[in-house]
């Protein structure tokens, strides 16, 4: 028995200190006011054309800070029909938060969510391996995430769900056809009210629930929000895109109670979200 108990004690020992090895804080603390508005982060951007981005990359634009140092890594991919015009505001602000990001283009405008998923992969690979030395430098490869819009979003969720060494995913409006399980990583999803072209009911709300309790999730329908919504800044999605994604792909604790706490609390009234379910506690 004394030795079961020592065995346990050592385990939970070597937990914490994975955990707290991969928690990174970036940047002040975070507020209310600066989760409304660009990070403290001013960034730079680069274009990366598809003949440099390597196979089944078709590149985009490059958002990283200024400021030398280690940030996370996320992609951010478009919806049906739509360039990395349509989800640049969402990579900019997320770099001026502190991550390395890039608003992708796809190979093709029409491309299905399975196919985004695998080019949110290859455009990850490309940042981590062959991007500049600049942006390199300034990538921590272990800590990426993905993110997108539409059937970005669905690609987001299948990008996870295929590859679990993935820190975070933020679907936003997420689309597919079909069901969509065996999600392991913790996912913001965020949804609108009034989408008619991927309804909360048939589509985010089925995929957060398809998520075991077991991983982190929340799911967030912005009020009056349609489907067009995300492809222009939203001040809703920006705030809880950014506060998960630096809970989870940096592990910073601070933007917990932005999620889960008084400040999420005060924010999430029922003018700005219809529906707000999480497996809270972060």
């Amino acid at each position: 028995m004394k030795v079961a108990k020592t065995v346990l004690a050592l385990g939970i020992t070597m937990l914490m200190a994975i955990s707290l090895a991969h928690a990174v804080e970036i940047g002040p603390a975070p507020t209310s006011t600066s989760l409304n508005s660009d990070g403290s982060f001013a960034v730079s951007s680069a274009s990366v054309s598809s003949s440099a981005c390597g196979s089944g990359c078709a590149g985009g634009t490059v958002y990283y800070p200024n400021t030398a140092g280690s940030y996370g890594v996320i992609a951010v991919c478009p919806g049906f029909t739509n360039t990395s015009s349509a989800i640049s505001w969402f990579a900019r602000r997320m770099a001026t938060h502190g991550f390395v990001t890039i608003a992708m283009n796809t190979n093709s405008r029409y491309d299905f969510p399975a196919s985004r998923a695998t080019q949110l992969r290859a455009v990850l690979n490309y940042l981590v391996n062959s991007s500049s030395s600049t942006i390199r430098s300034r990538i921590r490869s272990a800590d990426r995430g993905v993110s997108g819009y539409s059937m970005g979003g669905g690609g987001t969720l299948l990008a996870s769900r295929d590859d679990s060494t993935l820190k975070t995913g933020v679907p936003m409006a997420p689309y597919n056809s079909g069901t969509i399980s065996g999600v392991n990583v913790p996912q913001m999803i965020i949804g609108g009210s009034n989408d008619s072209i991927a309804p909360v009911s048939s589509m985010a709300r089925p995929f957060y629930n398809n998520i075991p309790s077991t991983v982190k999730k929340a799911l967030a329908v912005l009020n009056g929000a349609s489907h067009l919504t995300f492809t222009s800044y939203d001040e809703r999605a920006a705030r809880y895109g950014v506060a998960f994604a630096k809970r989870f792909a940096d592990g910073d604790t601070r933007y917990t109670p932005f999620l889960c706490g008084a400040e999420h609390t005060a924010y999430a009234t029922s003018s700005r979200f219809t529906e707000y379910s999480s497996n809270c506690p972060y």
